[in-house]
């Protein structure tokens, strides 16, 4: 089955309703059926191997994603802030493609490589004018969908793969077709290179919700849009968030009753935030959504109900939840493994491996999944005894001090419960004696005085074993994130050597 399938669907169910804005521009679901074919056309002609995307959310990529699917090509949305030199080497990873966007820095960086590229206007216009095959069969969807590239936040990307049946898998089990009333729309705001964007995207196409679409986020933006659209739901990523209170907490006004559910994920929350948010929206329903780009999206879910039960409990089992990802989906296996592959009990931390038909594990190079079909995510957590899944970091991420193995995830939530530290990364630093040790990039809350390194270790000492204890100590003004508020653990090492 083709993911194209689902916007055929909206539009055949009901031509006329509103399916995308962009830019105060509203387009029907038969509008984008209609340029979807169109771009299909193109695509074909083209003969490209990728269809790609250097832009930033608009009508151009939807048009772009389904034209791609209907036409039998992998879509591979790239990262525009990249710097030249990484971008330069992506391009070169799915020439010849045709591109949607930056005309001028595809030039640049890539020369003859054979792309076509079309700027996001002209390629809009040319689907909507294109010649379309009415006898044209759309591609059945027994390939790629999708090629992303991985965030790189601890390695060089990689090209994660995702089949129609992958992604057709999650949103079958996740979304009832045409669920949504007309008056239900959905805010995206997160770029479309990352795999929350799309899954959004596509399941809210389904749901035939109303898609709106924010092309570069701001707080001030995001709030104007949800007056305006009268927006029900929308996803952000926990800088997003902070971002957002942030700026309503400076005075930032705006009607914002018409917002029913608030889903989150792609980075860690911080439980003050969650807990700020929870008081501060008390009518909205607030979702965690855990889940990766080799999983076609959410894989676990902390629902609604428990978010304001945890928020409101006095129970610090059930307190504690509001720090976990939730409980898997219905349609996914999750397993707790150790370092022997042995599944380990509840409470015990491990890497988390997961199985399931939207589950891809595919990488353009390899695939990733075991004789089985399970899939090592390279996250670590654990099960409590209830089901819910906590994560503790990537598994590459663990510090390994003289063979023993220390999750910088208990030294980070430790640390931010001191008053001055508003955030904080532990890292691997080399060690002469122990091989690597425990270093610390903190940042100092404003309006408080700097705590002394000494304190930092004597906190950690009193609450942790000795072998967490850090070695190095150094503050900074902030932390590096990428835009998905993912901690570049990678870049907090480099600042600690310099």
């Amino acid at each position: 089955m083709n993911i194209a399938l689902f916007l055929e669907m909206a539009a055949q169910a009901d031509p006329d309703r509103i399916g995308l804005v962009c830019d105060g521009k509203h387009w029907s679901y038969g509008e984008l059926d209609a340029a979807a074919r169109g771009a299909c056309a193109l695509i074909r002609a083209s003969g490209a191997g990728h269809v790609a995307l250097l832009d930033e959310s608009s009508e151009a990529a939807v048009i772009a994603l389904f034209g791609a699917a209907l036409a039998g090509v992998p879509y591979c949305p790239l990262n525009y802030r990249l710097a030249d030199a990484d971008l330069a080497a992506l391009l070169g990873r799915v020439a010849p493609a045709l591109i949607v966007g930056d005309a001028r820095r595809v030039q640049q960086l890539s020369g003859d490589a054979g792309h076509i590229v079309y700027p996001r206007s002209e390629f809009t216009l040319a689907a909507l004018e294109a010649v379309v095959d009415e006898q044209a069969e759309c591609d059945p969807g027994e390939g790629v969908c999708i090629q992303l590239f991985t965030s790189g936040t601890t390695a060089a990307p990689k090209a994660a793969i995702l089949a129609h049946s992958n992604l057709v898998s999650y949103i079958l089990g996740t979304v009832e077709f045409g669920s949504a009333e007309e008056s239900e729309a959905t805010l995206v705001s997160v770029p479309p290179y990352h795999i929350a964007g799309i899954a959004a995207l596509v399941s809210s196409i389904y749901a035939q919700r109303r898609v709106v679409l924010l092309p570069a986020f701001a707080p001030e933006d995001w709030l104007k849009l949800v007056e305006a659209e009268k927006v029900t739901n929308a996803f952000v990523v926990p800088t997003m968030l902070g971002r957002i209170i942030q700026a309503l907490d400076k005075g930032v006004r705006a009607d914002i009753g018409s917002l029913k559910a608030i889903a989150y994920g792609g980075g860690k929350m911080p439980l003050e935030l969650i807990h700020r948010a929870l008081d501060l929206f008390p009518e909205t329903a607030f979702t965690n959504a855990y889940g990766l780009t080799e999983t076609s999206s959410t894989i676990a879910l902390l629902g609604p109900e428990e978010h304001r039960a945890a928020h409101r409990s006095d129970d610090p089992k059930v307190r504690a939840r509001l720090a976990s990802v939730g409980i898997p989906l219905p349609t996914i296996e999750l397993a707790i493994r150790g370092e022997d592959g042995e599944v380990l009990p509840a409470g015990q931390p491990g890497e988390i491996y997961v199985r399931g038909d939207q589950v891809s594990g595919r990488y353009k190079e390899k695939s990733a999944l075991d004789a089985e079909g399970w899939f090592p995510t390279r996250d670590a957590g654990y099960l409590d005894e209830d089901g819910y899944l906590f994560l503790a970091g990537r598994a590459d991420d663990v510090i390994v001090r003289g063979g023993e193995n220390i999750s910088p995830g208990e030294i980070e939530d430790l640390l931010l419960t001191h008053p001055a530290i508003a955030d904080i990364a532990a890292v691997a630093v080399p060690s002469l004696e122990w091989g690597e040790a425990v270093g610390v990039a903190v940042v100092v809350r404003g309006g408080f005085a700097q705590p002394d390194a000494d304190e930092i270790r004597s906190m950690v000492r009193a609450r942790l074993r000795s072998s967490r204890v850090p070695e190095v100590v150094r503050f900074f003004p902030s932390l590096p994130y990428n835009e998905m508020g993912k901690l570049l653990r990678r870049e907090v090492k480099k600042l600690l050597a310099a």
